[in-house]
C-alpha cells in the first residue's frame, strides 16, 4: 500500500491519522506540491483534480479526496459504522467538514501560515465569519455527545485534522471549552497520534499552487 504525500498537508494528515489507528503499514510517496508535481501527467492519471493525497491499495488502483480514503480504509472496523443511520450520520460530519470547515480554517491556515494572507486580505474576513461560523457549531454540538457521531470515527478524523489547529488559522479556542474537550480526548485516548509537520520544513510552501 502506498500513500501520496505532502507532508505539511492536514489532508493527508487525515489518512495518515487512522492508517496508525489501523497499524498497518505503507509506503509514504513523497510529493512536491509547490513545485509542481501534483499536476505532472504520471500524478493526474492518479488523481485528476492534482492534489494529495492519493493511496494506493492494490498497484494501479487508486483513491483520491482524503475523506474518500477514510471511507475505504476504515470499512469493516469500528471507524465507520454499520448500520445505515450510524453510517449517514458520520458521512453527515465528513461533508461539514468538507464544505464548511475546508473553505475557512483550513485556508486561513494555509494563507498565514505560508505568508500569503495579505495577498488575500479582501476574502480573508468571509473565512474568518465561516470559520466562527464552524467553531460555534461544533461547541454546540460536543457540548453535547462526547464525538461527533456517538462513537469515535472517521468523522472525529476528518474534522480534527484542521479543526484542531484553528489557533493557527488566527481563531481564539478559548471561548470553546466543549471543543478543547474533544481535541484532549482524541489526542489522549485516541494517541499517540502522528506528528503535525509545519509548511516551514518546505521552503518552496510561499509558492502559490
Amino acid at each position: 500500500m502506498k500513500l501520496y504525500d505532502y507532508a505539511p498537508s492536514q489532508n493527508a494528515y487525515k489518512a495518515r491519522m487512522l492508517l496508525q489507528h489501523l497499524g498497518i503499514s505503507y509506503e509514504t510517496v513523497p510529493v512536491a506540491i509547490f513545485r509542481g508535481e501534483s499536476h505532472q501527467a504520471d500524478f493526474l492519471e492518479r488523481n485528476p483534480a492534482g492534489a494529495v493525497p492519493v493511496l494506493e491499495p492494490q498497484p494501479g488502483r487508486f483513491i483520491a479526496e482524503s475523506n474518500a480514503i477514510l471511507c475505504y480504509l476504515a470499512e469493516g472496523t469500528r471507524y465507520l459504522p454499520a448500520g445505515r443511520f450510524e453510517r449517514a450520520k458520520v458521512l453527515q460530519w465528513m461533508f461539514f467538514e468538507q464544505d464548511y470547515l475546508q473553505p475557512s480554517i483550513a485556508t486561513l491556515r494555509h494563507w498565514r501560515l505560508t505568508g500569503k494572507l495579505a495577498a488575500h486580505a479582501a476574502e480573508a474576513p468571509a473565512k474568518e465569519r465561516g470559520g466562527k461560523r464552524v467553531l460555534d457549531i461544533l461547541e454546540r454540538e460536543l457540548a453535547e455527545r462526547t464525538y461527533l457521531a456517538g462513537s469515535y470515527s472517521i468523522a472525529d478524523i476528518a474534522v480534527f485534522a484542521y479543526g484542531h489547529l484553528a489557533e493557527d488559522a488566527g481563531f481564539t479556542l478559548a471561548p470553546y471549552p466543549a471543543i478543547r474537550r474533544w481535541i484532549e480526548r482524541i489526542k489522549v485516548d485516541q494517541g499517540p497520534l502522528p506528528p503535525v509537520v509545519p509548511y516551514s520544513t518546505d521552503p518552496d510552501s510561499i509558492r502559490e499552487l
